[in-house]
């Protein structure tokens, strides 16, 4: 008969992640065998503990006291557990990692290459899309992210900076001519990234002040890879990150613009679920990328 613990861990999961399905793949079960485990915590206990619908799952009061309390046992005898075992073991494991598209293909490639070959029992799965992430319901052991945090449930681990550069191609500038400030980009074309909260301003600062400025639109897209092309098409403006464009600008491709009223940079996180053990491989590569990049990535040194 399966354990009190088992039973726990089934509950416990199944709350975490909102579905018996996502639940049962995670514990590495099959999900009537997810479902049986947390029926019989429930029989055993003489108390309802979910309310089970075809759309969602709720907590009764007596699950919501029980996951409560459950959910910080489990961390506690894990971590316990890893403790021990941890300085014997090699790391191993699947790790499931969401990243941005272009932040993924030209920069964290190298990064998991690097760490796969020194942990070569460590699997990795990893999703590259620039929508925001829900770790929670979609089942990820970490998420990279850059911008502002929103969700202050998520455990959050800064990773580096990211740094914006104003740029466009010679031949733009060359028929355009080159602006000298912030104000004078509202009589070119922008070229804009769409996933951002603040679609349409580009910020500078100058002193002590944030100036915000608006260049007209004349194309917006939700890759940052497709605007630099655009950029280097001579199509407009474009403000971006600088480890997507720090290879075109050494190659003379595109030429930074208003260098000296830099843009705000952003933070680059790796981000966990609240409420769970952290998995010792998670927390190693976290440790792995924040050598890697810090606050003076090797590309920012490149321009």
């Amino acid at each position: 008969m399966v354990g009190r613990y088992e039973q726990l861990q089934a509950f416990v999961e199944v709350v975490d992640q909102q579905s018996f399905s996502v639940a049962a793949e995670r514990l590495g079960v099959v999900k009537s065998v997810l479902s049986r485990r947390v029926s019989h915590l429930e029989a055993r206990l003489g108390v309802k503990l979910l309310n089970r619908t075809t759309r969602k799952l709720s907590l009764t009061s007596a699950g919501e006291q029980l996951y409560q309390q459950a959910s910080v046992l489990l961390v506690d005898l894990l971590e316990a557990e890893q403790k021990i075992s941890e300085e014997r073991v090699s790391l191993s494991g699947r790790l499931k990692i969401a990243a941005p598209l272009s932040f993924g293909v030209l920069q964290l490639s190298s990064a998991i290459a690097e760490f796969i070959d020194e942990h070569p029992e460590i699997d990795i799965s990893l999703d590259l899309n620039d929508r925001e992430i829900d770790p929670v319901a979609e089942g990820f052991d970490l998420t990279i992210r850059i911008g502002e945090l929103k969700d202050s449930t998520l455990i959050a681990r800064k990773l580096g900076v990211i740094r914006f550069v104003t740029v466009a191609s010679p031949a733009y500038l060359q028929a355009h001519g080159i602006p000298s400030h912030p104000s004078e980009l509202a009589a070119h074309d922008g070229l804009y990234y769409s996933n951002v909260s603040d679609k349409g301003q580009w910020s500078y600062v100058e002193g002590k002040q944030t100036l915000v400025t608006l260049p007209r639109h004349r194309l917006t897209a939700n890759n940052g890879d497709f605007l630099t092309r655009a950029a280097m098409s001579g199509l407009g403006i474009t403000q971006c990150p600088t480890f997507l464009v720090h290879d075109d600008i050494r190659a003379g491709r595109l030429n930074v613009i208003l260098r000296e009223y830099h843009s705000k940079g952003v933070g680059l996180y790796a981000l966990f679920a609240p409420g769970r053990l952290i998995p010792r491989r998670s927390k190693e590569l976290v440790d792995f990328l924040q050598q890697q990049y810090g606050d003076s990535p090797l590309w920012d040194q490149k321009i």
